[in-house]
């Protein structure tokens, strides 16, 4: 089986988890989703520093899913300095079957969506400035860019047509 491997970043509230539970939804079983936060927080509960431990366990997951799964989605802030080396490790495990996007939003539209969203509770304003990381591109090839007038149905869409899936399904409530 190829597996394609999608790669989604950027900083905190601007749809990441949406799409990715939208595209996981639309391209059905063995989808294999490996999210920074359930890694980093939920399954290892560790912070988010320079050598933590799911660094490796995301880059194990994402790599078991190879030749299992036909799609392989890893998500997350997912900062360069931090994680460029397993995203580049994966990206070279992978080899063509990688489509990378990194969603730009400014960081006052980024506030504005987390004060929309259910984690509005969990932190706020100087937390997400503490870990924003401005134009945090990862550099390879065909990363593609995705800002703030890109409506989430059009992401979805898009990421669908670049892994040359068909878009029959496609249903939104917005």
């Amino acid at each position: 089986m190829d597996s394609k491997q999608i790669i989604l970043r950027g900083n905190s509230g601007r749809g990441k988890t949406t799409t990715v539970l939208k595209l996981q939804e639309m391209l059905g079983e063995a989808t294999l989703v490996v999210s920074q936060d359930v890694v980093r927080r939920d399954m290892l509960k560790v912070n988010d520093r320079e050598g933590n431990l799911s660094i490796a366990l995301s880059k194990q997951i994402a790599e078991f899913g190879l030749g299992k799964c036909p799609f392989i989605i890893v998500e997350g802030i997912l900062i360069n300095k931090r994680y460029k080396n397993m995203l580049l490790d994966l990206i070279n495990t992978f080899e063509q079957n990688v489509y990378t996007y990194y969603f730009d939003v400014p960081f006052e539209e980024t506030l504005n969506r987390h004060k929309k969203r259910g984690k509005v509770n969990e932190f706020g304003e100087s937390e997400m400035r503490s870990w924003w990381n401005e134009k945090d591109y990862l550099g390879v090839p065909n990363e593609k860019i995705i800002t703030k007038d890109t409506l989430q149905e059009e992401v979805v869409r898009n990421i669908l047509n670049d892994i040359g899936v068909e878009k029959t399904r496609l249903h939104f409530n917005e």
